[in-house]
């Protein structure tokens, strides 16, 4: 019985001949794993009028959260806040139930005025460490 490591994938299907080994190099050759990996991530800077926080996704607010993150603009609690899902309901500074069920990771949300609702609701409240997160995610995103 022969063993074989899972690193040696390409040749674990096929029965080793002539005809697969040809096969094996071409994939090995072809991939490149360094080649596009960081554009796929890649939001546009805000600052260049492209990505406007009172309209975007929740996965493009996370991406560029970890653009951020990575590049030292932001903290981790900044960070955290911002890749943190939406509740199914949240209350605005007015007392009013908000459903927010509807919005996915793909919809547009106007994540500016959430997080300002949600600092003044947490400033009436006087929750001081959120209060000092949420003015940290405000002003990331009016920036």
């Amino acid at each position: 019985m022969e063993i074989q490591s899972l690193r040696s994938s390409p040749n674990f299907l096929f029965r080793r001949n002539s005809d697969n080994a040809k096969y094996s190099k071409d994939f090995n050759e072809t991939l490149d794993p360094a080649a596009s990996a960081m554009a796929a991530f890649h939001v546009e800077d805000p600052a260049t009028g492209d990505l406007d926080f009172s309209a975007v996704s929740a996965s493009d607010l996370r991406s560029y959260a970890r653009q951020s993150y990575d590049s030292g603009t932001i903290d981790q609690d900044t960070y955290a806040a911002l890749s943190e899902p939406l509740p199914m309901r949240t209350i605005d500074p007015s007392g009013n139930v908000l459903d927010l069920s509807d919005v996915t990771d793909s919809t547009s949300f106007n994540f500016r005025d959430y997080y300002k609702d949600q600092l003044q609701i947490a400033m009436s409240i006087g929750d001081p460490e959120t209060v000092k997160t949420l003015k940290s995610v405000v002003s990331f995103l009016d920036a």
